[in-house]
């Protein structure tokens, strides 16, 4: 039973890291129709902006908790910065292109970014220090679930919850809404679609930050190419759930590290990828919008 419990709370993990990286996409999506293959380099550029500051906040003394807060915020800032510049230089110069160009400049970014990286930092694995201290609570049960596990289950919660908060009620939510139902009729009724989009970026970017520094510390390295893997596992996530739907990415992101997370224990870890994407075939061949996601129809 503690097998089987490991196994369930390993799955979660994994699945509110996917969550929290497929919000970005499903987020830009949902407002843009736009995949941002770039949003997995913003992740690893929060966890290596992470690694400096609490390096160097270590070095000079400070406090665990100031450390924490301190890199967790710059992390999230700086990310946040990183999407608004790439929206501004990668894509509303194609605003209006076809659909391709857009494209080809998202994966030309995320190249860009990911050499970027690997010349300013190297191409080995560097040490990421914990900074999440272990919870004494949790002693009696670090065998099933480690105190970083529990930080990351609950920042994806409580992400989500905000997120639809803000997406709900409040006028950039609004926006976001009304832009992704009819760019041209929000324009129309005075919404600053420009500024929306630049805020749908800022806001996707700064939670793969988050997600950057929460997983770095988890796993203890990091390198120039953990965007791609984390970015190409969230975004599969993002469209087993529905992308351009935020319930439907955080239950993607769950299904998907579940669905890792058991077939690692009672298969073979060789195998997990295989039932991941699997698991996406299947999916999309009975419900091609994804679980959540609605079927569109165009008028012709």
């Amino acid at each position: 039973m503690d097998y089987f419990l490991e196994l369930l709370l390993g799955g979660l993990t994994r699945g509110s890291i996917y969550a929290l990286i497929a919000l970005g996409y499903t987020m830009v999506y949902g407002v843009l129709g736009l995949i941002n293959f770039a949003h997995g380099e913003v992740y690893m550029i929060g966890a290596f902006v992470g690694l400096i500051v609490s390096g160097l906040l270590t070095v000079l003394g400070w406090p665990v908790l100031a450390i924490v807060a301190i890199a967790t915020v710059c992390a999230m800032v700086y990310a946040a910065a990183y999407g608004f510049t790439i929206e501004k230089v990668a894509y509303q110069p194609l605003r209006h292109a076809p659909r391709l160009s857009p494209l080809i400049s998202a994966i030309g970014m995320s190249i860009f970014l990911q050499n970027y990286v690997l010349l300013a930092q190297s191409s080995d694995f560097q040490a990421f220090p914990q900074l999440v201290p272990d919870f004494e609570f949790l002693e009696p049960y670090t065998h099933i679930i480690l105190s970083s596990e529990l930080v990351i289950i609950l920042a994806g919660v409580v992400t989500l919850i905000v997120l639809f908060l803000l997406i709900k009620f409040t006028k950039i939510g609004k926006a976001m809404r009304a832009i992704s139902q009819d760019r041209q009729m929000a324009m129309l009724l005075g919404v600053n679609v420009d500024n929306v989009i630049s805020a749908t970026f800022i806001i996707g970017s700064a939670l793969a930050g988050l997600g950057g520094i929460l997983v770095a510390s988890h796993v203890g390295q990091i390198n120039f190419y953990i965007g791609f893997i984390a970015g190409l596992k969230a975004f599969t996530a993002a469209v087993l759930g529905g992308i351009g739907s935020i319930p439907g990415a955080a239950l993607g992101g769950l299904i998907l590290g579940w669905t890792e997370s058991f077939a690692t224990g009672y298969v073979s870890s060789d195998y997990e990828d295989v039932f991941a994407f699997g698991l996406l075939v299947f999916i999309l061949i009975f419900r091609p919008a994804g679980i959540l996601g609605k079927v569109s129809s165009e008028k012709v």
